[in-house]
């Protein structure tokens, strides 16, 4: 990744304040700069019209990060990613849909083009200026939804920018307190897609005729290449998005365009496959803890349908359960931008106009969100948790008010609720349990990480100090299907959340844990000599970490002790196949039963034969 020009401004890093607590206290929520020649961009919104230069912060403010280049619109109305730098002097990558975990590096040139950090010239002219003043009790959000509707190009900005420090005459954001809550049958499996298992010299299995043996140049210590796949499916003109993929068991899962499919995670055999009706358009983070997933898919073939039916899949098995469509809602901003969620055994369908909770089980709605001045427009979840972001409406149409609450996912109801500063918003949920929020300003350009009590209270704020950070989401317009969850490069449990730093290619970067109790670093651990690490989630009390592979170093999988050291290889994915394994477009990780697998996040190619010869999957075990 480059560095940004030299007349970035510097900053510092921090979050929304804790009234009670002293407000000179912990650092402030930092502001992303101005590239050369490209108007300021914000996390997860369109890209704003040029402005005045800002007051340059102090000097003694280092910041980190900066804004990459924002998407190109994709098909059906829908944008595409944001896109990642890529190694080897490749264009960015671009992340997985509607919370896909995207490659944090390694991914191959993007095939509908796209510039570099920092290019000079905007790559998307007639982007939406900024809304006038007073646009509506809902501003922000259903502003932007009005825009959509009146035909406005609507682009999802990008996920990895600066933060950097206040002016001095800039006073901090000071948060709210927390308040009381009293305020389709399974298809018979299909020909498995190409698998390369090897030609028998090494550990792996005879593959097709022509192809090289993954494993024949393995060194000792190297995992083996359980399979490699390539595509099957005769995908539209413009290819299809790739949810998950996700471990149950022996089987790896991964959703594309109108199917479902369960492959093994020895050979890469497909043993299972679900066919659905129409387009795939929303999917949880990740499945239920009983396996049982919902995927949302579009209600018919025309060009910008609604994504209003859900199907409920047993992962374990590949058997399709129930189905149903999602209420309609009604009135001027009635669009159904369906998000999806799991908590507990509830999956939730949210949106800009309306949020419902349905049984993970039997699929009956157990809540309506509700519909007064505060209203939920995505939820968050884990095996017994579920939190919601609200937006609402306040005396001052020019101000929008967000707030975050958990919730009953049996009721819908909230047990607490916490509000963030004036103009404030929800970006994405880092972290159920502990909960772990990261929340940005739109107009001041600013980005902070809050982690709350398991009250609502404000528990710290993460202080970032001189590093550049880069969590990888996915995007952040929630309107358009992206989750709240789904970040790579943060992970948290107990009193402690994960960050990995952002380096230039070819640097070692490091994973740092921050104190949950007063926000500040406790220890770093650096990657293996010139790679870079970026953590996944838990794994048994540790941070599992992915480690990224290079022209002459294979990819890894490590974890680092809750007390730091070193990262310590689980497995070291062999050289030989670099290349390869950083080749997968926009690549989603899953790590399970002693098995990596990398899956691309994207499949797409100028004619049917590129086609079926995309690399869609690659797996990896001792």
């Amino acid at each position: 990744m480059t560095q940004p020009p030299s007349n970035q401004p510097p900053g510092g890093f921090g979050a929304p304040q804790d009234p009670n607590a002293n407000p000179n206290q912990g650092g402030v929520p930092p502001v992303p700069p101005q590239m050369p020649g490209q108007p300021p961009q914000m996390p997860g919104r369109p890209p704003q019209a040029p402005a005045q230069p800002a007051v340059p912060p102090p000097a003694a403010q280092p910041g980190y990060g900066y804004p990459q280049q924002a998407p190109q619109p994709g098909p059906y109305g829908y944008p595409q990613q944001p896109q990642q730098p890529g190694p080897y002097g490749q264009q960015p990558q671009q992340p997985g849909p509607y919370g896909q975990q995207p490659g944090p590096y390694g991914q191959q040139t993007n095939p509908y083009g796209g510039g570099y950090p920092g290019q000079t010239q905007p790559m998307y002219p007639g982007a939406p200026a900024p809304a006038p003043a007073g646009g509506g009790p809902f501003k922000g959000r259903t502003g932007l939804v009005a825009a959509i509707a009146a035909g406005a190009v609507v682009v999802a900005a990008v996920t990895t920018w600066a933060v950097v420090g206040k002016s001095d005459d800039e006073e901090p954001p000071v948060a709210g307190p927390a308040t009381s809550a009293s305020s389709s049958a399974t298809a018979a499996p299909k020909p498995s897609e190409s698998v390369d298992q090897g030609d028998g010299s090494g550990d792996g299995e005879k593959g097709g005729e022509g192809t090289d043996d993954l494993n024949a140049a393995r060194e000792p210590g190297e995992s083996k290449v359980n399979f490699l796949t390539t595509n099957d499916v005769d995908l539209p003109r413009n290819g299809s998005e790739v949810f998950g993929p996700w471990i149950v068991g022996d089987t790896v899962i991964k959703a594309m365009y109108k199917g479902v499919s369960g492959y093994s995670l020895a050979d890469g055999a497909k043993k299972w496959q679900v066919d659905l009706p129409f387009k795939l358009c929303a999917a949880p983070a990740q499945p239920g803890a009983n396996g049982l997933m919902v995927f949302g898919y579009e209600e018919s073939a025309k060009d910008g349908a609604k994504c209003t039916m859900l199907q409920q899949i047993d992962l374990k098995s590949g058997k399709a359960g129930w189905k149903k469509a999602v209420p309609k809602p009604t009135g001027l901003f009635a669009f159904s931008d369906n998000t999806l969620a799991i908590g507990g055994n509830t999956v939730t369908a949210a949106g800009s106009s309306s949020a419902y909770g349905f049984s993970l089980t039997d699929g009956k709605q157990v809540f309506t969100g509700p519909t007064g001045d505060c209203k939920p427009y995505a939820y968050a979840g884990d095996a017994t948790k579920m939190v919601a972001a609200n937006q609402c409406r306040t005396a001052d149409a020019s101000k929008e008010q967000h707030t975050v609450s958990e919730v009953d996912p049996n009721t819908g109801k909230a047990k607490w609720t916490y509000r963030l500063p004036a103009t404030w918003e929800v970006d994405k949920v880092y972290s159920v349990n502990p909960l772990v929020v990261s929340t940005f300003q739109r107009e001041q350009k600013k980005w902070s990480i809050v982690a709350l009590n398991p009250n609502g209270s404000v528990r710290s704020q993460i202080q970032g100090g001189k590093d550049k950070f880069a969590p990888r989401c996915g995007g952040g317009l929630i309107i358009f299907g992206r989750n709240l969850q789904g970040c790579t490069g943060v992970a948290a449990a107990g009193d402690t959340f994960y960050m990995s730093t952002d380096v230039d290619y070819g640097d070692s970067n490091e994973v740092v844990a921050f104190d949950l109790r007063n926000g500040k670093p406790k220890w770093r651990s650096k990657a293996p000599a010139e790679q870079s690490m970026t953590p996944l989630r838990m794994e048994g009390g540790e941070v599992l970490v992915y480690v990224a592979p290079k022209f002459d170093k294979g990819g890894a999988v490590a974890t680092i002790a809750p007390t730091g050291g070193a990262p310590k290889i689980l497995l070291k994915h062999p050289v030989s196949v670099a290349q390869i394994e950083s080749g997968f477009f926009s690549a989603g990780y899953a790590y399970g039963n002693g098995t990596f697998v990398v899956a691309a996040g994207r499949v797409s190619a100028s004619n049917d034969a590129e086609e079926k010869e995309t690399k869609t999957m690659m797996g990896f075990s001792k």
